[in-house]
């Protein structure tokens, strides 16, 4: 391989921008330094993205060994992919191994696949991004730190002449903007990048479903046949029919969640005022169809403006219905009148809606208005992907729009052509085989003999039978909030009870670990309306809520007792902050295994209390929290978002949400630490628990147990299979010797773990 020229490449740079203020064609000049920089590197690929801050979109404007065709089309959301990352977090990104990176967007046609190794580093005046200049090659790990070095020097003598070439092409990008809305013509394979909530792929037309839009039902035909009062009468029956079905189909399958989430469109259907105008109206001459579209706008109108967030929430529920009323009666696939082949469009979706819409079929959610946890838990756990997009691209997809959604890298593409089916065809069966239990074992072994256990997170019952599939030993964590946060009120002892029951009883003797009710957050119970906060994240949320319920709380223990009562089952509590918590908890359980004892009910009193280490107050006191703990568990989402005062969600700090940062990996040692002293179970969940570069770390500082989602099992038992501890806790205990993020990256990238290296 011939050497590569970093200090030649600078100096030619150099006189390349001195060419370009001399007047020199800035289009042709972005060309030759790509040209340059790839030679000098000796890599397959150069590219230039300029940015443009007021759509925050990064555009391809030059490359050497990309297809040229992609220059001015391939675009990325800042943040999308590793080039929109390194540009939105203000840092240089280098991935080894790009097609295992999760950031990595594909691009159909461009051949960008053919190139492992990748280097991204934005050009920025300041803290102004301008732009990025990115190189790749086909062998792995091919870039260095002194190549890092090199193309910071290199982007940094750049920006000024980008930033001129910045200004000249938003003048024509505007000139072309304007004409396509002039033309309202949708180019095929023309890509909208979102943010992915759900993964998964999903075809169909898109569907509008929008609180906020009025025009809720489709509009009458003027050519079209009339429909008598009779017709209308059918389609109301139909429609029941079809309702009734829906509820029985859904309580079997989601016994759960499931339960008289369709109560509203029967109520609304049997309303005399519903119903009853309609009629009114065909009879005195106007089009059914359209009289089903006015009166169901006028419920719209009314319920959007209702002050008590019950009502507003059945927006969706009667425009739901008015679009059923419609298909049936134009006799629009009567067996189905559903959403299948449909991808959803909607400003805002509840779970109830989510719920909803997949008992009808749904084949993808596209949402503008964000995407809080719970929605993305309860997409994942049904299997439907989900796309979070801004409002005005939402408001770009026509009606009608053949959809074909990437939700893994959150696109949507537009009117797809047969190549980008092909290319998804062909991902679907590559994730598969990676995600294949095939060839599970039922238990879980390093390379050295070490025991590790592999437990499932549980959101929906719906979620044991991929468990089971997956060989988990146990529910690692189950998140109980989900039949409370898609019902109108809260659930009995005895509803939850039900519902508990089968959990432990289709885990046939194997570990369940309850959590405890963790509302708050953007988890809130709309019928819970006694609390209205300002940072609702550090409020009344978790065990904080329970402990000032305690009603409720007790409710939920006894259900949990009782369901546990024949079975290896365990209680723990979310964001506990003191051992005053944990000890107020107890006591309130103990206080229930006593009142069921003196009703003769059964259930388990020697059921296990533990308690997520998800706060800083916590670590702190770790030690007498494991002393009074039976066991302990690591909720790493919240521990990390908590110990460093980082919202991830927030794309201003979401480049500060570091698994790695020195301070989470002695929280963690420490904790671990804390357990094996007074030998209590530590396990952990939350993403962190299946991040194949910190793996090492984990089971270098003892951890044995963790808990993750299904899916992922194979990927995790096949890494630990590969894992020698003696090696682990050698890279532990250096990690935990580092004192600065940038030494542990260093490190990560010496021992070839790190998937990309901040520098």
């Amino acid at each position: 391989m011939m050497k590569k020229r970093n200090v030649d490449l600078v100096c030619d740079i150099a006189e390349l921008i001195s060419l370009a203020e001399g007047g020199r064609d800035r289009k042709e000049l972005l060309q030759q330094v790509v040209t340059s920089v790839a030679g000098h590197m000796q890599a397959d690929v150069c590219s230039i993205y300029i940015y443009d801050d007021e759509d925050r979109q990064l555009t391809l404007r030059a490359t050497q060994g990309l297809d040229h065709s992609a220059i001015g089309k391939v675009k990325l959301q800042l943040g999308e992919g590793i080039t929109g990352r390194a540009v939105r977090e203000l840092r240089p990104i280098c991935v080894g191994t790009a097609s295992q990176n999760s950031s990595y967007k594909f691009f159909p046609g461009i051949h960008e696949e053919e190139y492992e190794a990748f280097l991204a580093v934005p050009i920025l005046r300041g803290l102004r991004r301008i732009g990025a200049l990115v190189v790749q090659a086909g062998e792995a790990n091919y870039f260095t730190p002194n190549d890092v070095k090199a193309l910071r020097a290199i982007a940094a003598q750049l920006a000024t002449m980008i930033e001129n070439v910045q200004l000249l092409d938003e003048a024509r990008i505007e000139a072309e903007a304007s004409e396509v809305a002039v033309q309202k013509k949708v180019i095929k394979d023309s890509i909208i990048r979102g943010r992915s909530a759900s993964t998964g792929t999903a075809r169909g037309r898109a569907f509008t479903l929008d609180a906020a839009n009025s025009e809720s039902c489709m509009l009458p035909d003027p050519d079209g046949n009339g429909h008598t009062p009779e017709d209308f009468e059918i389609a109301v029956e139909k429609t029941a029919d079809q309702i009734n079905k829906l509820q029985r189909q859904t309580s079997e399958e989601l016994a759960d969640v499931a339960v008289l989430i369709f109560s509203a469109h029967l109520l609304i259907l049997e309303d005399e005022q519903f119903t009853g105008r309609i009629g009114k109206l065909i009879q005195s001459g106007t089009d059914a169809v359209k009289a089903i579209a006015m009166v169901v706008n006028e419920y719209v109108e009314v319920f959007s403006k209702s002050k008590m967030p019950l009502i507003r929430e059945k927006v969706l529920d009667v425009k739901d219905l008015g679009n059923r009323l419609t298909r049936n009666l134009l006799n629009e696939e009567s067996d189905a009148a559903d959403y299948r082949g449909q991808i959803i469009i909607a400003h805002e979706l509840l779970p109830s809606d989510i719920l909803k819409l997949s008992a009808e079929n749904v084949e993808g959610f596209i949402v503008s208005s964000g995407v809080t946890s719970h929605n993305a838990i309860i997409s994942r756990s049904l299997g439907i992907p989900m796309v979070a997009i801004s409002r005005e691209q939402a408001d770009s997809i026509p009606d009608g729009e053949e959809l074909l959604m990437d939700a893994e890298q959150g696109c949507i593409y537009l009117s797809p052509g047969e190549g980008v089916y092909a290319k998804y065809r062909d991902l679907d069966l590559a994730w598969k085989a990676m995600h294949n239990a095939s060839d599970m074992k039922e238990e879980t072994l390093t390379q050295c003999g070490d025991r590790v256990h592999i437990y499932a997170n549980i959101n929906l019952l719906s979620d044991l039978q991929p468990a089971r599939e997956f060989k988990a030993e146990g529910v690692g964590l189950y998140r109980s909030e989900f039949p409370f946060i898609v019902r109108n009120d809260f659930p009995t002892e005895e509803e939850q009870y039900v519902i508990y029951k089968k959990l432990v009883d289709q885990m046939e003797g194997r570990a369940v670990t309850f959590r405890t009710l963790d509302i708050g957050g953007d988890k809130m119970l709309s019928y819970y309306s006694n609390v209205n906060e300002a940072n609702p994240f550090l409020g009344m949320r978790a065990i904080r809520f329970s402990l000032q319920n305690k009603d409720i709380f007790s409710q939920q223990l006894r259900a949990f007792l009782r369901a546990g009562a024949q079975a290896d089952a365990r209680i723990m509590f979310p964001l506990v902050s003191s051992v005053d918590d944990f000890v107020a908890a107890r006591d309130i359980v103990h206080e229930c295994m006593s009142s069921l004892d003196a009703e003769g009910i059964d259930f388990n009193p020697d059921t296990k209390l533990g308690v997520m280490m998800e706060l800083p107050s916590a670590v702190e006191v770790v030690d007498e929290l494991a002393q009074e703990a039976d066991f302990l568990s690591i909720g790493s989402n919240d521990l990390i978002q908590y110990m460093l005062a980082v919202d991830r969600t927030n794309e201003m700090v979401s480049k500060l949400y570091l698994a790695h940062h020195p301070a989470i990996l002695r929280a963690m040692n420490r904790i671990v630490a804390a357990g094996l002293t007074h030998e209590k179970d530590v396990s952990i969940c939350g993403d962190l628990a299946a991040d194949s570069r910190m793996l090492p770390f984990l089971l270098g500082i003892g951890l044995r147990k963790f808990s993750i989602d299904s899916v992922n099992a194979p990927m995790v038992q096949r890494l630990v299979n590969s894992m020698d501890i003696g090696k682990a806790e050698s890279i532990a205990n250096r990690m935990l010797d580092f004192g600065r993020i940038s030494e542990v990256d260093a490190f990560l990238l010496e021992c070839n773990l790190a998937p990309e290296t901040e520098v």
